[in-house]
């Protein structure tokens, strides 16, 4: 970790070893994020009517269903709020570490944070204030979807596909 506190350190300097264990964080990440997509699409639903329904009760699919309690809701926020914290945490330090634009690194950064935020209040929001809420739970997703779309990418492609300083220096 003190290599992320030097200027200029790029994973594209990292040892083979290094780039590995942050590899094998990325391709878990990536799994656990996948299986949150599926429960967001197939459990929620992609419609701001599924998912103020899923939260607030209702009909889904011709079953009537129950509103979250409190309790679904502090266990829903208290689990994703300390793990996807550190995953944040983790993945943001990793594309700071690119050679991305200080655009992109700062956008990334500001929109999984809001995504991230915005979906643990999205669900209170739509619970106990209004299902018109499920709009912004969805942008929400988007804007999570996006900067961890970010978080992904330019780490991988930075360790993989780009030669270090040392390499092109010997060039």
């Amino acid at each position: 970790m003190r290599a992320f506190g030097s200027p200029g350190y790029l994973l594209s300097d990292a040892r083979l070893e290094v780039r590995i264990v942050y590899t094998g964080f990325l391709v878990l990440a990536a799994i656990g994020m996948a299986t949150m997509a599926m429960l967001q699409w197939m459990h929620i639903g992609p419609t701001p009517g599924n998912i103020a329904s899923y939260f607030r009760g209702g009909q889904r699919n011709g079953a009537m269903t129950f509103p979250k309690t409190v309790r679904e809701l502090v266990e829903l926020t208290h689990f994703h709020a300390f793990i996807m914290g550190v995953v944040y945490l983790v993945l943001a330090h990793l594309v700071l570490a690119t050679s991305a634009s200080e655009l992109v690194k700062r956008t990334a950064i500001v929109l999984a944070l809001v995504g991230l935020v915005g979906d643990l209040v999205g669900v209170w929001l739509i619970r106990y204030v209004s299902g018109a809420f499920a709009w912004a739970q969805l942008l929400f997703w988007i804007a999570e979807w996006l900067g961890f779309s970010v978080f992904f990418y330019y780490p991988m492609r930075e360790m993989w596909f780009r030669e270090g300083r040392a390499a092109r220096a010997t060039d």
